[in-house]
Order: C-alpha cells, then structure tokens, then sequence
C-alpha cells in the first residue's frame, strides 16, 4: 500500500531548522529508502508562492496564494508500506525528531492512503 504523508506546521522558532535535526531527517531519510519505503520526499514552497484552483457555485476560481490556513503546507513523503500502522510509525519518528530537537516547532502530518488499481472492481 502506498501512503502519502504530508507535514504542516503551526509554529517554529526564528531561523533555520537547527544542523542536528537536519542530520537526523537525512538518516531516517536513508533508512526508510534502505528499508525499500520512502519513495519520494519533497520539501513545498510556501503557499505565496503557489495558486489554488476550486470549484464554487459552477464557476472556477483560480486564487493566488498565499492562502489563509493557520498550517503551512510545508513538506510531503510517499511511503509504499505494508499497513497504516507502518505508515504512522515512520510519520511518528519524523515529528519526534522535530519535537526533540527543535524545542518551540509545532506541526502535524496527515497520513493519507493513495488508491491502486486494487481498489476498483474489475468491469463486469
């Protein structure tokens, strides 16, 4: 199964995230791709750089951001694991990193599964 993971944060401290975090993303980074999970990981421009296309009241509406939310849209990882729960646990040791070390950065990541073609009947 594959699991997308996307991280928003509410608040950081001023500056760069410190070297040590850093450090340890790029090994659990190593070891999710060792361990044949991580697909793809990404970092996301702020949302003033980028656009939002919807649909309201039959019209398309294209917004420049940036865009009001309280979390910023910030990073994203695609996982191919074999349940939820292991998608959570890799999701889990990336924010304990950020609580551990970078005192004062809170955020959140949504663990999404993706659809395969398993999950759509066979045409009868």
């Amino acid at each position: 199964m594959r699991y997308l993971v996307t991280l928003k944060v509410a608040a950081q401290p001023e500056g760069p995230p410190p070297a040590d975090l850093m450090e340890a993303i790029v090994k659990l980074g190593q070891e999710a791709t060792e361990a044949g999970t991580l697909l793809d990981t990404s970092g996301l421009a702020g949302s003033a750089e980028g656009a939002r296309v919807e649909v309201a009241g039959g019209r398309l509406i294209v917004s420049d951001g940036p865009f009001a939310e309280a979390k910023e849209l910030i990073s994203y990882a695609l996982y191919e694991v074999r349940s939820k729960e292991e998608a959570v646990e890799w999701a889990t040791r990336f924010l304990r990193l950020h609580r551990d070390l970078w005192p004062g950065w809170e955020g959140e990541a949504d663990v999404l599964r993706l659809f395969g073609p398993e999950d759509f009947a066979a045409p009868a």
